[in-house]
């Protein structure tokens, strides 16, 4: 059976953490595969930017603060701001780093196919980057690379 390392794309742009996110928009734009890479200066995978990181749901585009009382002249938020400001970095996300999918799901170069279908099919990924040995970058593996080498098969 094949491996990871047989069936993926190598020549996949990939960009840093802290690159413009206009940069990586224009960079999916270009591509193919419908996501990018995110490397750190190490080559590990420290993120993904995918075609559905650039689109807000109806939830996410839901921008109002959470329910707070006003009590003695003081504020005080009933509902959690972390969400409110994941939200707010993602809708107005000038650099990588706000925009990915941070710690993606990564596949090892040496796993063989149906292994790499499973966890395509398993996590509910179109996209997954591939690494080598050492956890670096190596290449990106799709549901449709995997799907070929399992018929092939």
């Amino acid at each position: 059976m094949k491996t990871a390392a047989e069936i993926m794309d190598a020549d996949v742009p990939s960009v840093s953490p802290d690159a413009d996110a206009r940069a990586a928009i224009e960079l999916l734009a270009k591509t193919e595969v419908g996501a990018i890479p995110v490397i750190d200066s190490d080559r590990q995978v420290v993120g993904i930017v995918s075609e559905s990181d650039l689109i807000l749901s109806d939830e996410e585009a839901d921008l109002h603060l959470p329910h707070y009382l006003n009590i003695m002249g003081g504020i005080v938020f009933v509902g959690s701001m972390k969400g409110f400001e994941e939200k707010l970095n993602k809708a107005f996300a000038t650099n990588v780093r706000d925009l990915m999918t941070a710690d993606p799901v990564v596949v090892s170069s040496d796993d063989d196919a149906e292994a790499v279908a499973k966890t395509i099919a398993d996590k509910h990924h179109n996209h997954l980057p591939v690494v080598d040995g050492e956890g670096r970058f190596a290449g990106m593996v799709t549901r449709a690379d995997a799907l070929a080498a399992l018929v092939a098969e």
